[in-house]
């Protein structure tokens, strides 16, 4: 029986795509025979995971996980919206998210993280993935929220299953409150946000970049007046509070009233719990935002599906 050395399996990785444990395992089936280890991953359908890496995926799920104190989003993509309805899919979109519950977010360190009970990491779980369903899959993101005290709640937008669904939040709330009024409030939060999509926290937390690329903006709408400069300048600064109250969390109006501030909302709340609430950060992930989709054909969507 022939070695089945590191080069050997970096070798038929490259031929096939497959993950390295999955290349192992098929050189050790096979003795260590190159050609019989691709036939072998073949007939696994672990090898066609490379002729399908260069396809666009921007569909699939954005999987959320919280546990009190901490919380975790995921995003991972198919071609098709499809793919978001099968089982096993799901249920690595959600092992996944618990898995960044107990990790940093980092997506690379995701990718290395032991899958449980399979001996692959996630990434190599992924190709296996791809050879089971027929489609490329690529995980995309992935972040994390943690408080020392008080509670990150979630929300999933569109969602097909429990935690899964094509937008998810997350609102971390620092409180040494209690109780499920905390927990509702980020909840509420957490799909204010999910719903008006802010940008930043709050005015501090807006890059000066920002700023001066939005003052430039309102400074040539201003111009066209014919308004002194002093008066074009109050013109700006006062179109700069439209621009807060669209992009920064706390200037928003709470979409659930539909009249009160998010920061008044928050003082309320805390005033009602009897301890300070601080809204220590928030994350929002929208399924394919920022992917370059191709045009749609849906019978053709339809009749690959049919195919596989």
């Amino acid at each position: 029986m022939a070695e089945v050395t590191a080069s050997l399996v970096k070798e038929l990785r490259e031929k096939t795509g497959a993950g390295m444990m999955d290349c192992k395992r098929a050189l050790g089936e096979t003795s260590g025979d190159m050609e019989a280890a691709v036939d072998w991953l073949r007939k696994k359908g672990l090898a066609a995971a490379a002729k399908k890496a260069g396809r666009v995926a921007a569909e699939g799920l954005i999987g959320a996980a919280t546990r009190t104190e901490v919380g975790a989003l995921v995003e991972v993509n198919s071609e098709t919206d499809f793919v978001a309805r099968n089982e096993l899919f799901q249920s690595f979109v959600r092992t996944v998210a618990g898995l960044v519950i107990s990790g940093s977010g980092d997506i690379e360190a995701l990718k290395d993280t032991p899958y449980p009970g399979t001996g692959r990491t996630v990434a190599e779980e992924l190709t296996e993935l791809v050879g089971r369903i027929g489609e490329n899959l690529v995980l995309r993101r992935a972040a994390r929220l943690v408080v020392e005290r008080g509670v990150v709640a979630s929300y999933v937008h569109n969602s097909l299953a429990p935690g899964l669904g094509k937008i998810g939040v997350l609102v971390a709330l620092e409180s040494e409150a209690s109780g499920e009024a905390l927990a509702t409030l980020g909840r509420q939060l957490a799909m204010h946000v999910a719903a008006a999509n802010p940008l930043y926290l709050d005015q501090s937390s807006v890059p000066a970049a920002a700023l001066d690329r939005e003052r430039a903006v309102l400074r040539e709408q201003a111009g066209g007046s014919g308004k002194s400069e002093e008066i074009v300048a109050r013109m700006v600064e006062g179109r700069l509070r439209k621009f807060y109250e669209e992009a920064v969390l706390l200037d928003q109006v709470f979409v659930i009233d539909g009249e009160t501030r998010v920061s008044k909302i928050v003082e309320t709340m805390a005033k009602q719990a009897g301890a300070p609430i601080r809204i220590a950060g928030f994350v929002r992930l929208a399924l394919g935002e920022g992917v370059e989709k191709p045009p749609s054909d849906f019978a053709a969507e339809v009749g690959a599906t049919l195919k596989t």
